[in-house]
């Protein structure tokens, strides 16, 4: 294994990962996790199954916390409520209110993140994934592409500075995969910082500006995305992965 710099920056940090571990009892599941990625990056997290990377997109939302070690949004700590609220997650769970309509599952958040007017902003969001005709309709009552599209405008709807997206195209459908795509590149271009965990190379590489490779609990690589990458997905696994 190709041994990664002690610490990688790109310019001022956005995010800054000071020395994260995170131990199960006896077992390091993260080892001394260094970054510091700037704004507006979009950071391709790769490894292969039970690397770490669930963990540490967990730490960085400040969804649990580290053994040992600081996460730091603009510097100040992620755990922070504050914080906390400028970031945006869309994990392997949906993460809605069955019970609920559409329209009011967005102002529940809407509320919770502070916006001024949280009705006017769940409408937006819901025209922006096409569902505000089904505002009204109980999500239970949703097929699972309504339900992926809903949860993508939840992670959305506050605009947040940080978006951490584990797994993201999983189990999308064709309609919530175009949405969802649309929202990353325009996330890219107002100069938001993306953090995407994926194993589909190909499209994550392609929209990537950096890359962290992990394998058991370490980092492997860290870099600007280059070229070789898009053009053989294995290339990277080959040169700084597990002999």
């Amino acid at each position: 294994m190709t041994s990664p710099p002690a610490q990688y920056q790109l310019h001022p940090a956005a995010l800054d990962i000071d020395g994260v571990y995170k131990y199960y009892g006896s077992f390091p599941a993260l080892r001394d996790i260094r970054l510091k990625i700037t704004a507006g990056s979009t950071v391709a997290l790769l490894g292969r199954n039970g690397a770490g990377k669930t963990t540490l997109l967990k730490i960085i939302a400040g969804l649990s916390k580290p053994s040992e070690g600081s996460v730091r949004i603009g510097g100040h700590e992620v755990r922070e409520q504050a914080t906390r609220a400028k970031i945006g997650v869309l994990g392997h769970g949906i993460s809605v209110y069955d019970e609920l309509s559409a329209l009011e599952n967005l102002i529940i958040f809407a509320k919770l993140y502070g916006l001024p007017d949280p009705e006017k902003s769940a409408l937006a969001w819901l025209e922006r994934t096409g569902l505000d005709r089904v505002r009204d309709g109980l999500v239970r009552e949703f097929s699972r592409g309504m339900r992926q599209r809903l949860a993508v405008a939840r992670a959305f709807l506050h605009e947040p500075e940080l978006l951490l997206m584990d797994e993201p195209f999983t189990a999308l459908d064709d309609r919530a995969i175009a949405v969802l795509q649309e929202l990353l590149a325009d996330a890219h271009a107002t100069g938001r910082t993306i953090v995407m965990s994926t194993h589909q190379l190909r499209e994550a590489l392609e929209l990537a500006t950096d890359v962290v490779l992990i394998q058991r609990g370490q980092i492997a690589h860290a870099g600007p995305r280059m070229q070789e990458m898009v053009d053989d997905t294995g290339w990277l696994y080959r040169t700084y992965g597990e002999n």
